[in-house]
Protein backbone atom coordinates (compact mmCIF):
# COMPACT_ATOMS: atom_id res chain seq x y z
CA UNK A 1 0.00 0.00 0.00
CA UNK A 2 0.66 3.40 -0.36
CA UNK A 3 -0.86 6.74 -0.32
CA UNK A 4 -0.60 9.73 -1.86
CA UNK A 5 -2.06 13.25 -1.71
CA UNK A 6 -5.62 13.12 -2.79
CA UNK A 7 -6.53 13.88 -6.67
CA UNK A 8 -9.48 16.07 -7.17
CA UNK A 9 -10.72 13.31 -10.22
CA UNK A 10 -10.82 10.63 -6.95
CA UNK A 11 -12.70 12.70 -4.20
CA UNK A 12 -16.05 11.31 -5.18
CA UNK A 13 -15.15 7.50 -4.95
CA UNK A 14 -13.50 8.77 -1.73
CA UNK A 15 -16.56 9.79 -0.44
CA UNK A 16 -17.96 7.18 -1.47
CA UNK A 17 -15.78 4.82 0.54
CA UNK A 18 -15.95 7.07 3.73
CA UNK A 19 -19.81 5.95 3.80
CA UNK A 20 -19.87 2.35 3.24
CA UNK A 21 -17.04 2.39 5.86
CA UNK A 22 -18.93 4.70 8.37
CA UNK A 23 -21.82 2.90 8.07
CA UNK A 24 -20.48 -0.51 9.14
CA UNK A 25 -19.91 1.67 12.82
CA UNK A 26 -23.29 0.45 13.89
CA UNK A 27 -21.60 -3.22 14.23
CA UNK A 28 -19.32 -1.85 16.57
CA UNK A 29 -21.36 -0.44 18.97
CA UNK A 30 -22.36 3.04 17.13
CA UNK A 31 -25.87 4.43 16.62
CA UNK A 32 -27.67 4.22 13.39
CA UNK A 33 -27.28 7.44 11.56
CA UNK A 34 -24.21 8.94 14.27
CA UNK A 35 -21.57 9.46 11.63
CA UNK A 36 -18.35 12.03 11.58
CA UNK A 37 -19.02 15.45 10.49
CA UNK A 38 -19.17 16.08 6.93
CA UNK A 39 -18.54 12.21 5.98
CA UNK A 40 -20.35 11.94 2.97
CA UNK A 41 -19.48 15.37 1.65
CA UNK A 42 -17.78 15.88 -1.63
CA UNK A 43 -17.12 19.90 -1.18
CA UNK A 44 -15.87 19.22 2.20
CA UNK A 45 -13.55 16.45 0.90
CA UNK A 46 -12.72 18.71 -2.12
CA UNK A 47 -11.96 21.29 0.32
CA UNK A 48 -9.82 18.94 2.54
CA UNK A 49 -8.11 18.00 -1.13
CA UNK A 50 -7.40 21.61 -2.20
CA UNK A 51 -5.70 21.86 1.19
CA UNK A 52 -3.41 19.38 1.03
CA UNK A 53 -4.99 17.55 4.05
CA UNK A 54 -6.66 14.45 2.58
CA UNK A 55 -4.33 11.43 1.30
CA UNK A 56 -5.51 8.68 -0.99
CA UNK A 57 -4.65 4.92 -0.11
CA UNK A 58 -3.66 2.86 -3.04
CA UNK A 59 -2.87 -0.68 -2.94
CA UNK A 60 -1.66 -1.14 -6.69
CA UNK A 61 -4.02 1.03 -8.35
CA UNK A 62 -7.08 0.13 -6.53
CA UNK A 63 -8.22 3.15 -4.18
CA UNK A 64 -8.92 1.19 -1.28
CA UNK A 65 -9.31 4.10 1.44
CA UNK A 66 -8.15 7.61 2.84
CA UNK A 67 -7.17 9.62 5.60
CA UNK A 68 -7.10 13.44 6.41
CA UNK A 69 -4.08 14.66 8.34
CA UNK A 70 -3.18 18.04 9.72
CA UNK A 71 0.71 18.47 10.48
CA UNK A 72 1.46 21.19 11.97
CA UNK A 73 4.22 23.46 10.43
CA UNK A 74 6.79 21.86 11.39
CA UNK A 75 5.64 18.10 10.61
CA UNK A 76 6.82 17.35 14.24
CA UNK A 77 3.60 16.65 15.25
CA UNK A 78 0.97 14.98 13.25
CA UNK A 79 -3.23 15.05 14.14
CA UNK A 80 -4.89 12.12 12.41
CA UNK A 81 -8.19 13.63 11.64
CA UNK A 82 -9.63 10.27 10.16
CA UNK A 83 -8.91 7.31 7.84
CA UNK A 84 -11.42 4.82 6.45
CA UNK A 85 -11.00 1.82 4.74
CA UNK A 86 -13.66 0.93 2.02
CA UNK A 87 -15.88 -1.73 4.03
CA UNK A 88 -14.77 -4.52 1.31
CA UNK A 89 -11.05 -4.65 2.44
CA UNK A 90 -11.68 -4.17 6.26
CA UNK A 91 -10.19 -7.10 8.36
CA UNK A 92 -7.28 -7.17 5.44
CA UNK A 93 -4.86 -5.44 7.65
CA UNK A 94 -5.26 -2.35 5.25
CA UNK A 95 -5.86 -0.38 7.83
CA UNK A 96 -2.70 -1.20 10.15
CA UNK A 97 -0.64 -0.52 6.14
CA UNK A 98 -2.67 2.80 5.84
CA UNK A 99 -1.72 4.25 9.76
CA UNK A 100 2.01 3.03 8.80
CA UNK A 101 2.08 5.12 5.57
CA UNK A 102 0.91 8.37 7.38
CA UNK A 103 4.18 7.54 9.90
CA UNK A 104 6.16 7.26 6.86
CA UNK A 105 4.91 10.52 5.00
CA UNK A 106 5.52 12.02 8.16
CA UNK A 107 9.29 10.59 9.01
CA UNK A 108 10.28 13.47 11.27
CA UNK A 109 7.34 13.33 13.18
CA UNK A 110 8.05 13.33 16.77
CA UNK A 111 4.23 12.65 17.50
CA UNK A 112 0.68 11.62 16.21
CA UNK A 113 -2.16 12.56 17.57
CA UNK A 114 -6.13 10.95 16.98
CA UNK A 115 -9.35 10.60 18.49
CA UNK A 116 -12.36 8.39 18.22
CA UNK A 117 -15.43 7.44 19.93
CA UNK A 118 -15.32 5.70 23.38
CA UNK A 119 -18.13 3.61 22.02
CA UNK A 120 -15.99 2.22 19.05
CA UNK A 121 -14.59 -0.99 19.99
CA UNK A 122 -12.89 -1.70 16.78
CA UNK A 123 -10.81 1.61 16.41
CA UNK A 124 -10.00 1.39 20.36
CA UNK A 125 -8.62 -1.76 20.15
CA UNK A 126 -6.91 -0.83 16.45
CA UNK A 127 -4.77 2.16 17.97
CA UNK A 128 -4.05 0.09 20.89
CA UNK A 129 -2.55 -2.25 19.07
CA UNK A 130 -0.75 0.13 16.84
CA UNK A 131 0.59 1.88 20.03
CA UNK A 132 -1.04 4.62 20.76
CA UNK A 133 -1.85 5.51 24.86
CA UNK A 134 -5.36 7.07 25.55
CA UNK A 135 -3.83 10.69 27.27
CA UNK A 136 -7.58 12.43 27.42
CA UNK A 137 -11.45 11.15 27.82
CA UNK A 138 -13.65 13.98 26.95
CA UNK A 139 -17.40 14.58 25.51
CA UNK A 140 -17.64 10.61 24.41
CA UNK A 141 -14.05 10.21 22.76
CA UNK A 142 -10.62 8.82 23.87
CA UNK A 143 -7.66 10.71 22.46
CA UNK A 144 -4.75 8.96 21.58
CA UNK A 145 -0.79 10.01 21.14
CA UNK A 146 2.10 7.92 19.89
CA UNK A 147 4.97 9.74 20.21
CA UNK A 148 8.61 8.92 19.17
CA UNK A 149 11.40 9.61 21.49
CA UNK A 150 14.99 10.85 21.49
CA UNK A 151 16.35 7.02 22.56
CA UNK A 152 14.11 5.78 19.65
CA UNK A 153 15.55 8.00 17.13
CA UNK A 154 18.87 7.01 18.67
CA UNK A 155 18.60 2.98 18.34
CA UNK A 156 16.94 3.87 14.70
CA UNK A 157 13.34 2.65 15.60
CA UNK A 158 12.24 6.48 14.45
CA UNK A 159 10.60 6.57 10.92
CA UNK A 160 13.27 8.94 10.25
CA UNK A 161 16.05 7.31 10.50
CA UNK A 162 14.78 4.78 7.06
CA UNK A 163 14.29 8.37 5.13
CA UNK A 164 17.98 9.61 6.70
CA UNK A 165 19.27 6.16 5.02
CA UNK A 166 17.61 5.93 2.11
CA UNK A 167 19.01 9.80 1.32
CA UNK A 168 22.41 8.56 2.26
CA UNK A 169 21.98 5.70 0.11
CA UNK A 170 20.94 7.15 -2.88
CA UNK A 171 23.77 9.90 -2.68
CA UNK A 172 26.31 7.58 -2.42
CA UNK A 173 24.57 5.73 -5.28
CA UNK A 174 24.64 8.86 -7.51
CA UNK A 175 28.10 10.15 -6.66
Amino acid sequence: MYIVKAETNQVEKIVDISIRAFKTDVNVGGVKGDFPPEYDSVEWHKQMASEGHLFQAMKGKDLVGAAIVFPDETEKSIYIGRIFIDSVYHRKGYGIQLMDCIEKIFPCATEFNLDTPCWNERTNAFYKKLGYQIIKVDDGFNFYRKRYNDRQFLEGRHPCNYRMERQKRDYDTFY
